[in-house]
């Protein structure tokens, strides 16, 4: 594990713009005529500018900088959007929704038929027809005390999807939602979607999100995802997120878990200059359980942060957590595991493992396990390692006669062949091991044997 350089610079905030650009937009929002919302938009502005952007004297932000987003002044969301998309949209699924710059995009969306009881929506749309009945929802997960960037979400959220799944209903394909970010003219923008799902008792989903990019678009991506699962409901989620260099992207997911519900989470990041994708679980009725797994692939100069809080609040509830890293040239990684185990929460199970694999002398991996427990009957454990490759397992391979270069692409390949299996979907999991074999070949014929 290496610890972070030091750095003399002092820390500053630009705080003043977004809470400018949140009181010049304030009428013009979607739901500004609702007074739930205006009021819980008013607290995460005064939140947020209470807080500021994080900082590295942040425990939870001590591995990750965000002093070039907090100095960058972005122009206003409700600006006009790229008419067409900035990429191929690929559909992964049955049905397709697609968000561009943070705005829903009915023309280049195609949900198909949807089963009954089962609702895709735009959040503006969803705040026009019946926002009322979105107030228990929207904002219920979220925190904005110690969560500045989710504050800044709530506060600025234009626009987003509201998927909605009534008891008993499963969506027997794959729900997915594109994600894009334009060039918007070349200058900086910053968008805020918020993604919405409510599983009632018994249902059934798979997600699978997409994020990219038009290429050397400067953007801000700052989406936020609350998620309801009903007791009985299945959700398995997974993400891929491959922007460009010129991106950042702070993604931010809430789970609220009840009885024998499961939620089921895999995220490939390989892209953004900067990325953080945090998850927070809360395991809230017994015999509830989640799976969250991953893999950061980084080169260059990028730098990804997945930062994990499980919490266990209710009795025999089990938790897993695999993470891989794979890390060439200056890039860095970060790992932040956290376990909270309540009094309440006997018979928990929790695992948790995060294993990186450092390419160049330059690369650098930050991993902190932590578990907190106030129950007495319960098992919980976790690991980390962080090494090179093998020279006995590469010298095994040259003795047979593979090449340098091919064997080292061998026991790359096998070790993030061990992150994917944790997808179940089989279409799925292929596409992403084509993703994660594209990015290996172009770091690897970039970089060559000293890669």
């Amino acid at each position: 594990m290496v610890m972070p350089a030091s750095d003399s610079r002092p820390e500053r905030v630009n705080l003043p713009t977004p809470i400018a650009r949140y009181a010049g937009l304030r009428a013009r929002l979607p739901g500004a005529g609702l007074p739930w919302l205006a009021k819980l938009r008013d607290e995460a502005a005064r939140s947020f500018a209470d807080q500021g952007f994080p900082t590295r004297r942040m425990e939870a932000w001590r591995y990750t900088d965000l002093r070039r987003l907090a100095d960058t002044t972005f122009a206003e969301p409700l600006s006009a959007v790229d008419e067409a998309p900035p990429a191929s949209v690929g559909r992964l699924g049955s049905s397709t929704v697609v968000l561009v710059d943070g705005k829903s995009r009915a023309d280049l969306s195609a949900l198909g038929k949807l089963p009954a009881g089962m609702r895709v929506r735009g959040l503006a749309a969803a705040l026009a027809e019946d926002g009322d009945r979105l107030a228990p929802l929207l904002g219920g997960l979220t925190r904005a005390a110690g969560q500045p960037l989710a504050a800044l979400n709530t506060a600025l959220m234009e626009d987003g999807i509201v998927v909605h799944l009534g008891p008993g209903v499963r969506y027997e394909g794959r729900l997915h939602l594109a994600a894009m970010g334009s060039f918007a003219g070349g200058r900086p923008v910053a968008f805020h979607p918020r993604v919405l799902v409510v599983l009632e008792s018994g249902a059934e989903l798979s997600l699978v999100e997409t994020c990219a990019g038009a290429d050397k678009a400067a953007y801000f991506d700052n989406p936020v995802t609350e998620v309801f699962l009903g007791n009985g409901a299945r959700l398995s989620h997974v993400r891929l997120q491959d922007t460009p260099a010129t991106a950042t992207q702070i993604a931010t997911t809430y789970v609220r878990v009840a009885e024998g519900a499961f939620y089921d989470s895999f995220v490939l990041a390989l892209g953004a200059g900067l990325a953080r994708n945090e998850i927070h679980v809360n395991l809230a009725g017994a015999r509830a359980s989640c799976h969250l797994n991953g893999a950061q692939l980084l080169d260059g100069t990028r730098h990804a942060d997945t930062t994990t809080v499980i919490t266990h609040a209710a009795p025999n509830c089990a938790s897993r957590q695999t993470y891989k890293s794979v890390l060439a040239g200056k890039s860095r990684a970060v790992f932040q595991g956290h376990i909270h185990v309540h009094r309440v929460a006997q018979k928990t199970d929790g695992y948790q493992m995060n294993q990186a694999l450092l390419l160049s002398a330059e690369a650098e991996m930050d991993s902190k396990p932590q578990l907190e427990i106030y129950a007495d009957d319960v098992k919980c454990s976790h690991g980390a390692t962080v090494g090179e490759l093998d020279e006995t397992q590469l010298f095994y391979l040259r003795s047979r006669g593979i090449p340098a270069h091919d064997a080292r692409s061998l026991l790359v390949q096998a070790f993030l062949g061990d992150a994917l299996d944790h997808v179940a979907d089989p279409f799925l999991r292929e596409h992403l091991g084509e993703a994660t074999a594209a990015w290996w070949n172009r770091v690897n014929d970039a970089t060559g044997a000293a890669a």
